[in-house]
């Protein structure tokens, strides 16, 4: 089968499932998915019985979509996802976002769990991410190009969209965080970084690090679809701190910033339309 019939046997099974047309699309990231829990009118479909959805299988990634409204917006929220680090094909990483394209979003949020490289950063921080570094050593669009997706040499000048960063940055103030603004690099993973290579990092521009995001963020954009993302510091990148790196530090952080990651979201959705 055609990558672009699988995307619309996809397509097709969801909406068997759900009538619910989506304006906005959500990745949630490590240790975010509760997040999921507050839509409305939700129904919730486990990817192993979506048509062609890999399992999610990394701790604090619940594998579902879940479909409903926040704020009367018809949402659609992957509810963790897939990474390259785990073995898949970066085609399948993309997937579902490429799926939530063809369901008819217009506007996609992604977050992500990662490593404060900047010097204001700390962790508990939501920083609004402004461009990402692609260090992964792999790009989603490599290979055959179908025109139906997007066009083959699509612009990524403004890959997060400007509006949407202001949009963000006034949710912050509002629930009293200080607004945090910068790059996150990608890296294949799963190994956490070593502090050489977070000094080369920094040097780089980088204000965060992770092992997701970028991917998603290039597809969505190849498909027109506007762009927002936020990154949760759950953690100071080696050599910064002494302390040895976990991924137990990164769902502990997660959890403990939840209540206003929730808040934030449930204020910014509804105005990324």
């Amino acid at each position: 089968m055609e990558p672009f019939d699988k995307i619309m046997a996809a397509v097709e099974f969801i909406r068997s499932r759900s009538p619910l047309a989506p304006r906005v699309g959500v990745v949630l990231g490590s240790g975010l998915g509760e997040f999921a829990n507050h839509l409305q009118d939700a129904v919730a479909i486990p990817f192993g019985e979506i048509p062609h959805f890999r399992k999610a299988s990394v701790a604090g990634h619940a594998g579902r979509l879940v479909l409903g409204t926040m704020g009367g917006v018809a949402t659609a929220v992957l509810q963790g996802r897939c990474h390259y680090y785990e073995g898949h094909a970066v085609e399948d990483v993309v997937f579902p976002v490429r799926v939530l394209g063809k369901l008819g979003i217009a506007s996609l949020l992604l977050t992500n769990a990662a490593g404060g490289i900047g010097g204001e950063l700390r962790p508990g921080d939501l920083m609004v991410i402004r461009d990402h570094i692609n260090w992964m050593g792999v790009n989603p669009l490599r290979g055959g190009n179908d025109e139906r997706l997007g066009p083959r040499f699509p612009d990524m000048s403004a890959v997060y969209d400007p509006e949407f960063q202001e949009i963000i940055a006034a949710a912050q103030a509002v629930i009293g965080r200080i607004p945090r603004r910068g790059v996150y690099l990608a890296l294949s993973g799963p190994s956490y970084e070593t502090p050489a290579e977070v000094r080369m990092l920094a040097g780089m521009g980088a204000d965060a690090v992770g092992m997701s995001t970028v991917p998603e963020a290039i597809c969505a954009r190849h498909m027109g679809l506007r762009v927002a993302g936020i990154s949760c510091v759950t953690n100071l990148a080696a050599g910064i701190s002494q302390a040895p790196l976990s991924h137990r530090e990164v769902t502990e952080t997660a959890e403990r910033v939840k209540n206003d990651f929730i808040r934030l979201l449930e204020i910014v959705i509804p105005r990324l339309i």
